[in-house]
């Protein structure tokens, strides 16, 4: 069936048939990302935006694992079709989020020194720091490009001045966000939960509760409905975060695309903040000597984990998330306004996304 819902008296061209699926979804948020870049480039920056589609997985060369599970649009997306019915009018802000998203990954891999990410190497390997840089602004730029789609597709300026504003806002939390992290990897002192809580609250529960928020702004002005959406993204957010933590420790390099060198890299995740807290004095002061490291071998880092697992760090980061991913679910079952065949969706992409 075609699908012509969105704001009053706007026809949304070219009609296009969409599947009921999460697959049909990803596929028209691509298609949306793909007009952005192609209304951008001209013959002498092809190659600029060939680094582009690169990263995002959309080159010729990229293949399905190669692209992300684009989560953060289709909560978006999900969000804005439960309250209306349709998802096309929101394809704009979905584009806006996920290329938003992508340019604070090219710019983390640089900072981290990630030499790869879903299964092929980082942008900054193959093209150099200086253009990869240069890339990731240019992914953040197009974000900003996309929303202005919304107007064109007839939702009001007052609303996309709105979307604008928590667009920036989660930016700059990310920002923040990611510079908690690397200071907190730089620095010996010692980083409380309340602490840890906060930056990733920033750095990764900010940008999935902006993207369901944004699918519920777009779709209605009752702000107890919108609260209850970014309720459910924030704990999201949150669980997904914890999940990657312990991905990073422990996760399957063949599944998840990336080496687990959380420990070698000296990052204070939650299992790490948590054992320097719990763990017997001695297990704690081995704990540090490890991190301190600049070279730990594979069994010195496997001994790091053996002090993790012993203490319990693993369990509570685990059970953490897990309490997090319930509490997701009860808020946006709570709202009141989903339908059940959204609600199921949704529930999908919190299970699939979160594996602790």
């Amino acid at each position: 069936m075609y699908f012509m819902s969105g704001p009053a008296d706007t026809h949304y061209p070219p009609p296009v048939l969409t599947s009921p699926d999460l697959d049909g979804l990803i596929a028209d948020t691509e298609t949306e990302i793909l007009g952005v870049i192609r209304l951008a480039q001209d013959e002498r920056t092809g190659a600029l935006y060939e680094m582009v589609r690169y990263h995002l997985g959309l080159d010729e060369e990229s293949k399905a694992h190669t692209r992300g599970k684009r989560m953060r649009p289709l909560l978006g997306l999900l969000a804005y079709e439960s309250l209306t019915g349709d998802h096309r009018a929101a394809l704009p802000g979905a584009a806006a989020v996920e290329l938003g998203h992508n340019f604070s990954l090219v710019h983390d891999d640089i900072e981290d020194r990630d030499v790869e990410r879903r299964h092929r190497a980082t942008l900054w390997t193959v093209y150099g720091v200086a253009q990869a840089i240069n890339a990731g602004d240019t992914l953040f730029t197009l974000s900003r490009m996309a929303l202005h789609r919304l107007s064109e597709l007839g939702f009001s300026d007052t609303k996309v001045l709105a979307l604008m504003r928590l667009y920036d806002e989660t930016c700059l939390a990310l920002c923040e966000g990611q510079f908690m992290d690397i200071w907190s990897a730089e620095h010996d002192e010692h980083l409380s939960v309340d602490f840890y809580f906060d930056m990733i609250g920033r750095k990764t529960a900010a940008l999935i509760a902006a993207s369901v928020q944004a699918g519920a702004m777009l779709a209605t002005d009752d702000q107890a409905v919108i609260d209850a959406y970014r309720g459910f993204g924030w704990s999201l957010g949150i669980a997904f975060q914890l999940n990657d933590d312990l991905l990073g420790i422990w996760g399957d390099e063949q599944t998840t695309g990336k080496e687990p060198s959380d420990l070698a890299k000296h990052k204070k995740t939650l299992p790490v903040i948590y054992a320097l807290e719990r763990a017997p004095e001695a297990d704690r002061a081995r704990l540090r000597a490890v991190l301190a490291l600049t070279d730990a071998d594979a069994a010195t880092i496997e001994e790091a984990r053996a002090i993790l697992e012993r203490c319990g760090a693993r369990e509570y980061t685990r059970d953490r998330a897990r309490r997090e991913r319930e509490a997701a679910l009860q808020k946006i079952e709570s709202a009141g306004v989903v339908g059940h065949e959204a609600l199921e969706r949704l529930r999908l992409i919190v299970v699939s996304a979160i594996s602790a």
